[in-house]
């Protein structure tokens, strides 16, 4: 079993980050093989809705320019994903909303590449906004015919200067049972 992970947010070492690798030790202590993918600060273009990838039928978006592709092969892969954003105005970071849009578009048109399995949203705010980020991530899983896993919060953190995450004890407490959870599952479905 593997999951694989995308850490939205520009700060490769940041608060996100910090709360998605509490959630991958967790994994992998429950013998879940796992993996982090930095997305956010690199260049990503936004879905440009131009169908291509529906004609095509390859599995990919017709834009190679970034990791967006790599990202979409690394989610086929895994038997469950993780989309980390932290909060930008009350929604997900550009390059989070890049890759939910673009992967979504090309598994939906490729006969639902990311049907039944199993995926968790993890998102870190100042002060606010971070249901409607969750939501959104939460989106891409549900329309993709995928089992969203919970946790005994919302699946956020508080974080504004490096470091604070690991201040937030109820939001890694939070990212830990994610972690426990998602492990239970992914081991009922082998």
């Amino acid at each position: 079993m593997k999951v694989i992970a995308f850490n939205c947010s520009p700060r490769a070492e940041g608060n996100t980050a910090g709360f998605i690798s509490e959630v991958l030790k967790t994994l992998e202590s429950e013998g879940i093989t796992t993996e982090i993918m930095q997305v956010g600060g690199e260049p990503v273009r936004g879905c440009q809705g131009c169908g291509i990838c529906r004609e095509k039928k390859d599995g990919r978006c017709v834009f190679d320019d970034d990791i967006i592709n790599e990202c979409i092969s690394k989610m086929v892969e895994a038997d469950g994903i993780i989309i980390g954003s932290p909060v930008y105005f009350a929604d997900v970071s550009t390059e989070a909303k890049a890759l939910i849009d673009r992967a979504g578009y090309v598994s939906r048109s490729n006969g639902n590449m990311f049907s039944r399995k199993v995926g968790a949203g993890v998102v870190t705010h100042r002060r606010a906004g971070s249901i409607h980020a969750l939501d959104s991530i939460n989106h891409l899983f549900t329309i993709s015919d995928m089992y969203v896993v919970g946790s005994s919060y919302w699946s956020m953190g508080v974080g504004k200067a490096p470091g604070d995450h690991v201040e937030d004890l109820e939001g890694m407490g939070t990212m830990r049972r994610l972690g426990e959870n998602m492990a239970w599952i992914l081991k009922k479905m082998e």
